[in-house]
């Protein structure tokens, strides 16, 4: 087991990709706080974490307020006395696609108060506990393929995950003498609630799909897979980065010739999430 005894808290794990990421590193050993601000999502999550066998705790938290930040910290260290490794998922998108010429300073701020001002003073918290223990950790930051592709419907979605990337890079540079690993992950189309919305629009699907090679939308597993790696010593000199798993959505110029496009199956897997 890759993370044996490691405490980890992942805020925005309730569901969809944290979940996932939670899951897996139950899987490797780990103990897991999942953050969320849905008590009866965090109530389930908790029964498929016992239910993989782990050990864990809910904490409901806004990644935009400060003190729900400083909660899920001090309930994990109260709970498990440390934290190793702090996953910064929570999320959010504009579910109207407003226009760039028609977005107001309450939608930018709600957006980046969670995608960005969350993450920057969450991973800052996190950091200050793996200090005073003075053994290191691992932060691992959630961007998107949007942070490189230029979503117009998503203007503000999409600048907070450019940000992520920046703010990985200087956490990374900032947090290095502490013996802090910090990395991101910058998924492309998966298996989630903001997918299950895209995929009541065929058409829409049907573009995505056209432009990712591998020709299907990725699962929460293979990005908790993926943040098992960023959290293990497998990974300790992979420094700042942001790593892309997104089936080749993020560099797919044109539509792949012969491309499968969306069945009655992937409609009901989508409604199914």
């Amino acid at each position: 087991m890759r993370l044996k005894d490691k405490v980890a808290v992942v805020a925005g794990g309730t569901k969809g990709i944290g979940l996932g990421i939670a899951l897996e590193f139950v899987h490797e050993g780990a103990i897991v706080v999942v953050g969320g601000s849905t008590d009866e999502n965090g109530r389930a999550a908790l029964k498929e974490i016992a239910a993989a066998g782990g050990d864990g705790l809910f904490v409901n938290c806004d990644v935009s307020s400060l003190g729900d930040l400083d909660k899920i910290i001090e309930k994990t260290v109260d709970r498990f006395g440390r934290l190793d490794i702090y996953v910064a998922n929570a999320g959010i998108n504009d579910a109207n696609k407003t226009h760039f010429l028609d977005i107001t300073p309450e939608q930018y701020d709600r957006i980046m108060n969670v995608n960005l001002r969350g993450m920057f003073f969450g991973g800052q918290k996190a950091a200050r506990q793996m200090v005073t223990q003075g053994e290191g950790g691992v932060i691992i930051n959630m961007s998107s393929v949007n942070a490189y592709l230029a979503l117009d419907s998503q203007v503000v979605y999409t600048t907070s995950k450019g940000g992520v990337q920046q703010l990985t890079k200087v956490q990374a540079v900032a947090l290095a003498d502490h013996n802090i690993k910090v990395n991101a992950i910058a998924p492309g189309p998966i298996e989630t609630d903001l997918m299950r919305r895209v995929g009541s629009d065929k058409q829409l699907m049907d573009t995505i799909l056209s432009r990712t090679p591998l020709g299907r939308i990725g699962t929460p597993q293979e990005c908790g897979r993926l943040a098992v790696f960023l959290a293990s010593e497998d990974s300790d000199f992979i420094f700042g980065q942001s790593i892309y798993i997104d089936g080749g959505r993020g560099f797919q110029a044109y539509p792949t010739p012969g491309y499968r496009t969306v069945t009655e199956e992937d409609y009901e897997r989508l409604q199914e999430l």
